[in-house]
């Protein structure tokens, strides 16, 4: 038997509307002092922490040794160059990896205690279709 995502008992399941910010670099200043590069992440991460934070209602972070699986859908927002028929594929930045480290760091003390708790992830993105919301749907259970 086939299971479908929506078939699954997530524990979170949530979109965030927003443009997927990618954490990516770091510039270092010395003395161990690191600041990302992209002024636009760290609104974004509180963002998406804030969504999760209220769709979590008062739960504990799932447990240091509980694997956790997650399913992230980016929603990338429409280019006013895009065709009017058809939607292209998603295939100029942000990087994939970099969009989906944010959400991690993100949800890190709010639905897990570390993303290294992170065992199994399925992660894409994709342009909005004509009307709909940029943003993020983030879905996870315990693996």
């Amino acid at each position: 038997m086939v299971t479908t995502i929506t078939e699954i008992d997530w524990l979170l399941d949530v979109f965030v509307p927003g443009t997927a910010r990618p954490q990516g670099s770091k510039k270092s200043y010395g003395k161990g002092r690191m600041v990302e590069v992209s002024e636009h992440v760290g609104p974004w991460r509180e963002r998406v922490a804030l969504f999760a934070h209220n769709a979590w209602v008062g739960e504990p972070p799932i447990e240091r040794l509980t694997p956790v699986e997650t399913v992230i859908q980016f929603v990338m927002p429409r280019p006013s160059s895009a065709p009017k028929r058809s939607t292209p594929p998603a295939i100029r930045q942000p990087d994939l990896d970099k969009c989906l480290r944010a959400i991690n760091d993100a949800l890190t003390g709010i639905v897990w205690m570390d993303d290294a708790q992170v065992v199994d992830t399925h992660t894409s993105k994709r342009i909005a279709e004509i009307g709909e919301t940029a943003g993020v749907r983030i879905m996870v259970r315990a693996a």
